[in-house]
This record gives C-alpha cells, structure tokens and sequence, in this order.
C-alpha cells in the first residue's frame, strides 16, 4: 500500500480570491494521478487554512475566523466523504492559536475524515520556541495526531523577495529547517513526548543539524556559559529594547535525540537529500510524501527515487506505506 501523506486540494471559492496553481483545484486530475501512479491513499490538507499561499496584500492568515476555518473544514470533509478509499485530511491550526480557535479545532478533529492536524513552521517570523506555543503542543499531545509542520506563505527572511519561485523552493525549505530545529531545542518533546510531529519538504536541512543543535545547547566556546544578550550589552542612552521572547520549557538537554525523534516527509525532488535522511534519521522516520499538488513532479518517478534509496526492501515499504498507516493509526479509521 502506497499512502501520500503531503497533498494539497483547495475549494473552487478560494481560487476565485486568491491567485494559485490550476491543479490545487483539479480534484479529479488529481485522483487520476494517483490511480495511474499506484498510491492508495493521500492525506489532503491546506497550511493556511482558508487563506493564500501566495503573498497578497492585506491577507493576514492568522486572523481567520472560526466559522470561515469552519467552512473550509466542512468542505473537505465533504470531499473525503465523497472518495474515503482515497482521502483522509488535516486539520489546519495556527500554532499561536486563542482558546476559541483551539477549541475548533478540536471539535474539527471529532470528524474522522481527519487524521492529523497541519502547522506553520513559523508565523509573522515568529519560531515555534515560543511560549505561545504551549497549547498548541498540549492539545497535539492530548489529541494523539501527527502533526505535518508545513512552511508558511511567507518564510521568514524573504519579506523583499519578490520572485515566487525563489520564496517556494528556497524560503520556504529554509523557514522548515529553521522550525524543525527550534522544536527540537526548544524542548518540546521533553515536555510532551507523545508528540508526533513530521517536517515536510523532508525536513528542510535538519539531518545536518544534530551537532550543531548539541553545539547550540552547550556552547563550550563561551566557556560554558551563554553569551550575553543584545539587550543586556545595549549602552543605556540607547532606546529600550523589548525582552528576548524565552523557551516557554527549558531548552532540551539532547536537541539531536529529539530532532531524531521526528519523521520528514520525501516531497524534495532529491537523491541526495533522500539518502541523507535515511542515514541520518532512518527509513523508520520517513513518510512519502509529494506536496502535489501543486508540484508537478512524477508522481512515479517520486516512488522510483524511493524504490532507488540505498536501504532494503522491507524498508522501502515501510517509507512508502507501512510507517504512514501506523503513524495515522489508519487499521483503526473508518
């Protein structure tokens, strides 16, 4: 059994306000694909929710009410319902959420076409070591659902970059290494290990990471201790500067076992990267993955760079199905 943990469907109504690929609304293309390809099952969901993947201006995706996620909700529920041996969804929630916004998603994820929740990697540039990220991961934890971190429309650092292209296949990789490495620092796993948390774009670069995080959390060139903070080292006729935001937990005391505690997806159209993330993390930790739509890549040449990967057999099935179906608890859904 194939299962394609990252694919994306939008309704017809969102592509009238804002600008995206045909294909996000072609949902008939789309299961066609998948027919002629082999994969059984695709866990649809949106990183937005009801909003633009692309910049536009005046569209704050983290100020979407609760009845209009309702809707959006409702609509793919309606079309998972409508093909259930081949969908399942996430559900879209803001990391940074109030307690009405968690609240629905929670009521959303009582619906069993729902098989996992969808995440930023960041908002506003804001990472996930937050304090104000502490709900969001106990209700994760509470609700015992994998979480896909996703990147955001608009990564941090490509606020003056206008070329699409560049925001998707570079920001966008980067805004995911950067918010795969701050959950893992910032202890999140420690405090709630039962957190099941999946970077897509396979991770953005976190299988280079586990060193430098160890190095992070004990930076032996400063002797032990931290170094001083900006603010702290500021000349005092300078104006004030707001207080460095905290780990709302004590950042982990072994950054790299937790990183390795993670699953990534296998959406990067790479060889490389692939094989990196088996050696690094292991086959075990790997979920096929296309994000397609809306990328266009084969999908038979994305399960042929799976069925390429230097691992054995067993393995090979285990990325492209068997680690999905356990992870989603999918024997259990109806």
């Amino acid at each position: 059994m194939i299962i394609d943990i990252h694919g994306h469907l939008s309704p017809p109504e969102a592509a009238r306000r804002f600008p995206m690929p045909p294909s996000l609304t072609d949902v008939d293309g789309m299961l066609a694909a998948r027919a002629q390809a082999g994969i059984d099952l695709t866990i649809i969901g949106s990183p937005v929710g009801a909003g633009a993947m692309a910049r536009v201006p005046g569209v704050d995706n983290y100020k979407q009410p609760r009845d209009r996620l309702r809707g959006f909700h409702d609509w793919m529920s309606g079309l998972i319902s409508s093909f259930p041996d081949q969908l399942r969804g996430y559900v879209y929630a803001n990391p940074f959420g109030d307690d009405d916004h968690l609240e629905g998603v929670r009521e959303t994820l009582a619906d069993p076409a729902f098989v996992g929740l969808i995440t930023t990697s960041s908002v506003h540039g804001e990472l996930l070591g937050s304090p104000r990220a502490d709900s969001f991961f106990a209700l994760a934890a509470e609700a015992g659902v994998p979480v896909l971190v996703h990147a955001p429309a608009e990564p941090i650092g490509t606020e003056r970059v206008d070329t699409i292209g560049f925001v998707e296949q570079i920001g966008r990789f980067g805004d995911v290494t950067l918010g795969m490495a701050m959950i893992a620092f910032a202890g999140w796993l420690d405090k709630y290990p039962g957190l099941r948390l999946i970077g897509a774009t396979g991770g953005g670069a976190m299988a280079l990471l586990p060193e430098r995080l160890q190095t992070a959390a004990s930076p032996r060139h400063w002797g032990g201790g931290a170094p001083p903070s900006a603010a702290a080292s500021a000349p005092q006729a300078a104006a004030p500067q707001p207080p460095a935001a905290q780990p709302s937990v004590p950042p982990s005391a072994d950054p790299a076992a937790a990183l390795r505690r993670m699953y990534v997806d296998t959406s990067p159209f790479s060889p490389a990267h692939l094989s990196l993330n088996a050696e690094v993390l292991g086959p075990e930790r790997m979920l096929f993955g296309s994000d397609s739509p809306p990328l266009s890549a084969p999908l038979e040449d994305l399960i042929r760079m799976i069925e390429k990967l230097p691992v054995d057999k067993a393995s090979q099935q285990l990325i492209l199905g068997g680690n999905a179906e356990a992870l989603f608890d999918l024997r259990s859904r109806p």
